[in-house]
């Protein structure tokens, strides 16, 4: 190497650890003590009170981007479970399952070619709501489901398909925050200036008005870690008494193998990059989810759902991961 070379090799790795040097450092100082306890409880699969890599159901497709909650009527299986697949027409199908013990799940509806991301809430009155990201022209479709049994057979009492107000290309992976009488409150993603994927909140009246605005405040606590890819995916719960939300970072766009999971704390502005380990040592984590659930034993306990990218997969973890800590 010459001279001329070294000493650009030099300045290159200068900057390089310059700009590392100025990215804040994993949980130095948490922000927030639910950023904390969830970094305690999730951050190691290898001491989850159960788990399961390369989550399936009883067909045998992928349960990719799994959301789980705890039936509300504890009917026809404790648990449900809204994923999509990429099936063999080239699109994803999203659909819903039950299960009794978050290890085995049974598939009872497909909700159809070209939806994927799916969130599901209570609606505290016995019914769901459903929504997801629908295609062609991404954008988010939102379904109302009286109860149970109309969930598990799809028959959706109220449909709604969003508008696209905040990018002419895409917008969708929602999640569902809260569900105030006859609002839906929503968060999102929109492929800003038609090239990267930022935040979005959004509101539904009545299945009939939505609102949607930036959330530039999260964008910046996840681009504070270098990320010049895509923000993605996200999911909010409350520990410690304090609301935490859990969302995506992708370092660098097109490269799935640079996906981070970070815990952030809306009242701050802060985030904390969750360093997670798994039994074969993983590196790459994306839409995240969690919620309190009792668990198969009886326990209250901590679920967590997460994807890891074949880029960024040990061997035989590849998949949806789903794992749960007792409290």
């Amino acid at each position: 190497m010459t001279a001329a070379r070294l000493t650009a090799f030099a300045a290159a790795a200068l900057a390089a650890v310059l700009l590392l040097t100025q990215l804040p450092a994993a949980s130095a100082h948490p922000a927030s003590a639910a950023t904390a306890r969830f970094a305690t409880l999730a951050g190691d699969v290898t001491r989850a009170d159960g788990h399961r890599y390369a989550l399936t159901d009883d067909t045998g497709r992928t349960m990719d981007a799994a959301q789980i909650v705890q039936a509300t009527d504890g009917a026809d299986g404790t648990y449900l479970a809204v994923y999509h697949t990429m099936l063999a027409d080239g699109r994803f199908h999203s659909a819903v399952a039950t299960s009794a013990d978050l290890l085995h799940w049974q598939r009872r509806h497909d909700f159809g070619a070209g939806s994927s991301q799916p969130t599901l809430a209570a609606d505290g009155r016995g019914g769901y709501v459903l929504a997801y990201e629908k295609d062609p022209r991404n954008h988010i479709a939102v379904r109302g489901y009286a109860d149970l049994d109309a969930l598990l057979a799809g028959r959706a009492a109220h449909r709604f398909d969003a508008p696209r107000t905040l990018s002419s290309c895409a917008e969708g992976t929602p999640a569902i925050t809260a569900l105030r009488g006859d609002t839906i409150e929503l968060t999102g993603h929109y492929r800003a200036d038609c090239d990267t994927d930022r935040q979005l909140t959004a509101t539904l009246r009545d299945f009939t008005t939505w609102h949607a605005t930036p959330d530039h405040r999260l964008d910046e606590a996840i681009e504070d870690y270098g990320n010049s890819g895509n923000i993605g995916d996200r999911d909010r719960l409350r520990l410690a008494g304090e609301p935490v939300v859990l969302i995506e970072g992708q370092r660098w766009r097109d490269d799935f193998g640079s996906w981070s999971t970070y815990a952030y704390d809306p009242a701050s502005g802060r985030a904390d990059r969750i360093p997670l380990r798994t039994s074969g040592g993983s590196t790459s984590f994306a839409n995240p989810s969690a919620t309190l659930i009792t668990d198969p034993g009886g326990h209250r306990a901590l679920l967590v759902s997460l994807f890891i990218p074949a880029e960024g997969a040990a061997p035989g973890e590849a998949g949806q991961l789903v794992y749960w800590r007792e409290l």
